[in-house]
């Protein structure tokens, strides 16, 4: 049985938290996730799970589950060494591992929030 894909936490304090919106440009992902633009669009062609929502113009727009991949490509680049093909084959590999790793980091963002509106309710 091989192992689940860790959550991002080596590198995940250092990246800001995602804002509770539906959709993201890639400017706006590039600053969530520490990527520049052009290696978002690269990463695109590679990992059939990056498929941002394209509207006028091709202008791209992400959602909140395409961020978190992105941050999950960018850890197995980054921080774990893997080279674009293994990265590929590991979030292609382990479905279940993905979606058990992205909901722990949901589940974690969503306690930032909260504990966010909790420190504005106390300071009212």
């Amino acid at each position: 049985m091989q192992e689940a894909i860790p959550a991002i936490e080596e590198g995940e304090g250092s990246l800001p938290p995602i804002p509770g919106k539906r959709y993201f440009t890639i400017s706006e992902v590039s600053q969530l996730c520490d990527v520049k633009n052009h290696v978002l669009r690269y990463w695109e062609q590679e990992f059939p799970q990056l498929k941002p929502v394209k509207r006028r113009s091709n202008r791209r727009y992400y959602m909140r589950q395409d961020v978190l991949t992105i941050r999950q490509i960018r850890s197995l680049l980054y921080e774990q060494g893997y080279t674009i093909p293994g990265a590929r084959a590991r979030l292609s590999g382990e479905e279940e591992g993905q979606d058990a790793s992205q909901f722990r980091q949901l589940v974690k963002q969503m306690k930032a929030e909260l504990d966010d509106v909790l420190d504005v309710l106390k300071s009212r």
